[in-house]
Order: structure tokens, then sequence, then C-alpha cells
């Protein structure tokens, strides 16, 4: 079992065993095991050394695609003729409903069919709509979720149940409890790199991939679309490498003198740890984001070359430059919080589903394809995923451009490589999509899913805090074995 890296003195003192004493005999078996981990004479753990795997798995790396605003599953995903048939007229009453889905039907509202025409692909005959004319042919990589469940309505709290566990700020972010499980192959490189959308950040910024109460080594580095691709990356100007490693170990020295009398100091060990880490960034980091070398076929397989999908295709062509260099996991962010430029569709669905599909169907595509042409997609995890699905209906009038609302109880997610079992699908939703026809996918399951497909142990991956032992699926998750091969 993983537990708090963090570690006590090897020797309490009594004062110090009789403030342990009050929290039980936890707290006592706590310190044992943190006593065998200890560090002597002020020596550094690595946070980010690679770990063994709990089980035995093909996947090294994680590539997570995160659609800011809610993707709308019935016009992506899945097929409702039903709806078409409907359109224009209210829903008849569903049981059983609760919270805002509910009090939303209970105001006028209209059903919006989809004005995107369907048809099945591959031999395991997954639903596309016609605005993935490129990830469809992937058809039989992929593994899809249908009516997954979310525990909020609103962007902010379910964007981080959905990234983090948990829909209340302060939890670690799936690629933090990836690193770590796992630690990085790379150590010249970020265990963990987030890349967002250039035109801005997602709902609730760096929280989506902070650490938590996980040390500070864990968090998520993010890559700026321009300049330097990491913020204060460069050398400052006049100050040799030799000049500069001569720094960095006096700095290293006093540091560590400093930590030998404060050893429960983890933000301070982190930045040692962020300082060495910098330094051999400063010399791999500019090659890795350096696109110019990539041949002219590889530029127009991700459209680099086309002003709709160069930016995303920019961010998914690193993220497969990320997984060569060793990375663990990846996030790669498409929409800016719930504005213009997100997945937010509250009117105009159609013509809005256009401009965001075009945007990612050609780059994400390409990512599959260049990471099996090159034999990684068999070592790396990729997860397609956003915050919630979206309603069969819109609230008020239909008007010309009708919407569609928020609904937590509809999400989508698919998944490719490694292990995933590529043509499967678990889970399925009612004949509006508007909810789960079988029992409902909490969020935990897949994040334990995610977890068992990198050889993580859900419930072997824990951390104290606060008094309790700690994982990503909070009360613990059951595997959808279905989508695993």
């Amino acid at each position: 079992m993983h537990t708090h890296r963090t570690v006590a003195p090897p020797f309490a003192s009594r004062r110090d065993f009789l403030t342990r004493s009050w929290n039980g005999l936890g707290s006592l078996a706590l310190t044992g095991l943190a006593a065998q981990e200890a560090r002597s004479d002020g020596e550094l753990s690595n946070p980010l050394a690679s770990q063994s795997p709990h089980i035995p798995r093909r996947a090294k790396h994680c590539i997570f695609l995160f659609m800011q605003g809610g993707v709308s599953q019935v016009d992506s995903f899945e097929y409702k003729p039903l709806l078409n048939k409907l359109h224009g007229k209210p829903l008849n009453r569903i049981p059983n409903l609760s919270g805002e889905l509910q009090g939303r039907l209970t105001f006028p509202h209209s059903v919006v069919g989809s004005p995107f025409k369907f048809k099945q692909h591959g031999e395991c005959g997954h639903h596309f709509s016609e605005l993935f004319p490129h990830l469809r042919e992937h058809s039989d990589r992929l593994a899809f979720i249908h009516g997954i469940k979310t525990d909020n309505q609103n962007h902010g709290p379910s964007t981080l149940h959905v990234t983090t566990g948990s829909q209340f700020p302060g939890s670690p972010s799936v690629g933090s409890w990836m690193t770590y499980g796992l630690g990085t192959g790379n150590q010249d490189m970020p265990g963990y790199v987030v890349i967002q959308d250039p035109r801005g950040a997602p709902m609730n910024g760096a929280a989506v991939w902070a650490n938590g109460y996980l040390p500070s080594a864990y968090q998520g580095t993010l890559l700026r679309p321009t300049g330097t691709p990491i913020l204060n990356l460069a050398s400052p100007r006049g100050l040799s490498r030799p000049q500069q490693r001569e720094e960095l170990d006096l700095l290293g020295f006093l540091n560590r003198r400093h930590l030998r009398e404060r050893r429960d100091a983890t933000d301070l060990e982190a930045r040692i740890n962020a300082y060495e880490l910098a330094f051999r960034m400063q010399a791999r980091a500019p090659g890795v984001v350096d696109l110019a070398g990539e041949p002219a076929h590889i530029h127009r397989l991700y459209g680099l070359d086309n002003p709709s999908t160069a930016a995303f295709g920019r961010q998914c062509l690193l993220a497969r430059r990320m997984v060569e260099h060793g990375v663990r996991y990846t996030m790669l962010i498409h929409g800016v919080q719930n504005n213009a430029y997100s997945w937010d569709d509250h009117g105009d669905v159609r013509g809005r589903m256009i401009r965001h599909s075009k945007e990612v169907d050609q780059p994400v595509s390409a990512l599959l394809a260049d990471l099996d042409q090159r034999g990684l997609l068999e070592e790396t995890l990729v997860v397609w995923a956003s915050e919630m699905g979206r309603t069969p209906f819109v609230n008020g009038g239909l008007g010309s451009r009708p919407g569609r609302e928020h609904n937590s109880w509809a999400l989508v997610m698919w998944m490719a490589g490694g292990n995933v079992r590529g043509g499967a699908r678990v889970g399925a939703t009612d004949e509006f999509g508007l909810r789960a026809a079988e029992e409902q996918i909490p969020v935990r399951d897949v994040h334990a899913t995610i977890l068992n497909l990198m050889g993580l142990d859900d419930e072997q991956l824990r951390y104290l805090h606060s008094g309790r032992l700690r994982q990503l699926t909070d009360i613990g998750g059951s595997v959808l074995d279905g989508i695993i091969n």
C-alpha cells in the first residue's frame, strides 16, 4: 500500500509519542511505517522515481482529452431517433428524477432532435454522428462508456468531479494520483504535463490539475502555447550553464541542511526537487516542444495547416511527443470556461457543435493513428471526457437555433490503447439520452477503471490525509471489466 511519502524522524521524542497517542493506534502504526521510510542525513527521496505497477498492464502513459463545457452525447456518439419524432414537443413525465434535471422538466420545454445524421461504423457498430468523419475510422479501437453520472449539474463542481474525483476543491487530480503511484519514466521532464486551450483556462483553472493534499511534486506542469514552454524555464542572460550548476549546488546544500531539522517540510523537499528538475528541463524541454523538426506530412496529419484544427492539432502532436519522452500523464484541454469557446451549447447546438467538432475531430484521429504507427498506442491509454452530457430538450420556446441544457446523468466517455478492449461498450442511456437505461455508472467507477488500465489498484493507492486514508474514488470504485482485455 502506498503511504504518506513525507516521513517523521526515525526516533520520536516522548512528547511527540504522547501527542501521537491521542490519535489512536492507527497513528502509531503510521508512525512506524513512516520511520521505515525515513530519510537519513537529510538525503532527498525522489518522489517521481519510476514505481512498479500493482497489476500487469501494457499502458505506461496516459493522455486525457478533456472537452470543457459538456459535450452533447445525442449529437455525437448516441443515436436517439425518437428525439426527431418528438422535436418541438414536451417530454412525458419522467419518474424518479431529482435535482436540477427534475426542475428543468417542470418548466416549459421542448424536445430538440439532433440535426446531424448518424451511422454505425466498424465491426463493433459504434454510432457516430456526421460531425466525426475522422474519429469514426477508429471505431474498432474505441471502448465507450455510456450513462456516467456526476454529482453536480454545474460546470465548476462537475469539472472537478471528473478531473479530481470530488466536486469540492482541494483533492488531487487523476494525473497527480497516477504520478504518485507510478512516478515517471524520464527524470528530465515533468511526470505530469498540462496543455490547455491557447484561448484560455478551463473552469477552476489550475485546480483541475492540482496535487491537492498530495505532495507538491505531483501537481501538473502547464505548458504555455507560445514562447518559453514553461514559465521561468529559460536561464537568466549572462549566466552560463556551469555557473548555474554551481549556484544550484550551493542552494541545494543550504536547503538540505535546512531540511534535516524539518523532515516534515514537504513543500521544501518538493522545491529542492523542482530546482533540479528545472535545471535538467532547460536542456531537454525546449527540444521536446519544438515542432519545427516534424515532417510536413505530420503537420498535415494533425491539421496544423488548417486554422480550424491548428490549435488543438498542436496540443495533440505535443501529447505524442510527451509520450515519446517518457511523460506519464498528459492532459489536453479543449474549451475555455463556459463561454463561446466551450462545449456549453445552451443555444445553437447545431452551429456550435459543428465548430467544436471540426476543431478536434482530425487532431484526435491523428493522435490515435500516429501513436499506432509508431507502436506507442499499445503502451498509451487515451481517454476522452467532458464534465457532463446535455439534455434532449431546451427550456422555453424552441426558437430557430435551439440548444441543450446541462445533464449530469448522461456523460459519455471513451478510451483507447493499452489493454482497452476496442469496440466494446458498457452502460446505456434511455431512448431519450436523458439518463442511464440500466444501472447508472458513477464517475468513481470510471476512475477505478483508468487506474486499473495503468496498472494501479484503487484500493492499494491511498494516502493518509487528516487522519483518513484517502483515495481517488473516495469510497472505492468498481472496475468496468467489460472494456478491458
